[in-house]
């Protein structure tokens, strides 16, 4: 291709030489030909969603699962509005991302769809770039990939539409990557906190996804020190086969791991900020000494103040800790050696009511732990369900494992279940969601993944309620019926879009969904059967 080309063919080709070869998106006057060109000249692949946020999800998904930075492209004015919620999502999630969004014609201030897109993108925390102008495109292109890197947050290129057509000359542009981990400095801080670690009679160490990197580092202080290992939600799954994992922190933990942390006197915490769910509003974390360590300065001391801080990258700073540990000879602390584990990470059954027509929800979960693919990648939509899946599903790592909670949302499930998919082709996707979920946004993409072809298996806990809000009913003893809905079968809606659908009101019912997991040849959806009044209790 000549470096002489039209703008819309060096957006394209920009993005297509920082490595990206799939783009999420749906496309209007200001993206269309951009996409055209991203795809025809440059061979890469656009998965056309059908709703612009779904877009921005599904991107979300494709950078956790990947472990690269992944494009999203939307249209102007409405189609960016569309996107508030799961831009704000995404930069919660704090993972990178790049969306291409279109903008109204700069010599139209009085379009119809014209707005001050800067000021909305800034509302939801993600990062914005101007399109400058026709000549500056690798240069814009490549600022927003590198800000999005090292910000690890999505940034919106705002491309105006009448730049488009402007012929230009290419030139290739990527920024080098000035981001290393850094190690902490010798001084005061490392100096207590190894002083606290080293006194530790029952510590403990918690991870969080700001440590996922350095999994072998931490284990082995742990193992040094003889000290349970556990982590945050979003790492779940990162000590998976050690033998002293107790599992999730927090809200989330089972009674005898509750206990075992109330009694630890020291918890050494990487890459987390210590969020209240995990330290249960701050409960867990009295009477003891907190050690934090985290390469983000804002993330210590944001849910309470530790003990000791140290503003460093996690698996540097165990191996240095490890290090001065060896050197000083401290003994280990035989904690470990008290613990049954067996114990600390079984979850207790509730007592369920076999009401004829409904399934009892953990009794499912179990059946369907076991008879779900193990090798799978497990996305978790938001509801009153979730926390019983977070408990009682595994996920073989924490790349794996995609909880959409970072801005409470119900209906954002199913979306990123596609992004995963298309980042981890080899494995099945199980997606977990709510009804109120399915129908605020799974239903508009149940398509989308039929289309694509994906191995994708949709559990959809039935309750006919949204079920936080039918709790609170209940429990004033008021009339909860202003919760209730009565849907139409997801089931007969799920095979309507084109995929197969099995309901599931009995134990035998659940036997002949599980029998459809072995021959199933796309997306599948179950559906759970719930009484709303015989779901458990959110853990949080």
């Amino acid at each position: 291709m000549s470096n002489q080309i039209y703008a819309y063919q060096s957006i394209a080709r920009a993005t297509h030489e920082h490595g990206v070869d799939l783009m999420f998106g749906l496309m209007g006057d200001a993206n269309l030909f951009m996409v055209d060109s991203f795809v025809r000249d440059f061979g890469g692949r656009f998965i056309p969603a059908a709703h612009e946020a779904s877009s921005v999800l599904m991107a979300l998904a494709h950078a956790h699962v990947s472990g690269k930075v992944s494009v999203a492209t939307v249209n102007h004015g409405p189609a960016l509005t569309n996107c508030t919620t799961a831009l704000t999502e995404a930069a919660r999630g704090n993972l990178p991302l790049v969306i291409l969004a279109g903008d109204t014609p700069v010599d139209n201030p009085r379009h119809l769809q014209s707005i001050d897109q800067r000021e909305l993108v800034k509302v939801t925390g993600a990062g914005f770039e101007q399109l400058r102008s026709a000549k500056t495109i690798s240069e814009d292109v490549a600022r927003a990939f590198y800000r999005a890197q090292v910000e690890r947050r999505p940034i919106v290129l705002n491309m105006p539409a009448d730049f488009m057509w402007q012929e230009v000359t290419h030139q290739t542009q990527v920024f080098d990557l000035h981001a290393s981990p850094r190690g902490v400095a010798p001084g005061d801080n490392l100096d207590n906190a190894i002083g606290m670690i080293a006194s530790a009679r029952r510590p403990l160490i918690l991870a969080g996804a700001g440590a996922v990197a350095a999994r072998e580092e931490i284990i082995q202080l742990a193992d040094r020190l003889e000290a349970p290992l556990a982590t945050t939600l979003k790492a779940k799954g990162l000590f998976k086969s050690h033998p002293y994992n107790i599992d999730i922190f927090g809200t989330l933990s089972t009674p005898a791991a509750y206990d075992l942390i109330a009694q630890s006197d020291c918890i050494v915490c990487f890459g987390t900020a210590l969020h209240d769910f995990t330290t249960d509003r701050g409960k867990l974390m009295k009477n003891k000494r907190v050690v934090q360590i985290d390469v983000e300065p804002v993330a210590i001391g944001g849910g309470l103040h530790p003990d000791a801080a140290l503003v460093a990258d996690a698996g540097l700073t165990a191996e240095t800790i490890l290090y001065w540990l060896e050197e000083a000879e401290v003994a280990p602390s035989g904690f470990t050696k008290e613990l049954d584990i067996a114990t600390l990470t079984k979850h207790p059954k509730p007592t369920e009511t076999e009401t004829e027509g409904f399934i009892g929800f953990v009794t499912a979960l179990d059946r369907l732990e076991a008879a779900l693919p193990q090798d799978r990648v497990l996305v978790t939509d938001g509801g009153r369900f979730m926390t019983e899946v977070w408990c009682r599903m595994s996920a073989p790592d924490p790349q794996s494992f995609v909880a959409t909670v970072n801005f409470g949302s119900i209906g954002l499930g199913l979306q990123e279940a596609i992004g995963a998919g298309l980042a981890a082709q080899d494995r099945p996707v199980v997606m977990f969601t709510g009804d109120g979920g399915f129908m605020m946004g799974g239903i508009n993409e149940f398509n989308t993944a039929v289309r694509l072809g994906l191995d994708l298996i949709v559990i959809v806990a039935n309750d006919s309620a949204y079920g936080a809000e039918h709790i609170q009913f209940i429990d004033r003893k008021m009339d909860p019926s202003l919760t209730e809905f009565h849907w139409p079968s997801f089931a007969k809606t799920a095979k309507a879009l084109g995929g197969e659908g099995v309901e599931v009101r009995s134990k035998s019912e659940l036997e002949i969904a599980i029998s459809a997991l072995e021959n199933r040849k796309g997306p599948l959806l179950i559906e759970l059967r719930l009484d709303p009044h015989d779901v458990p209790r959110m853990r949080i």
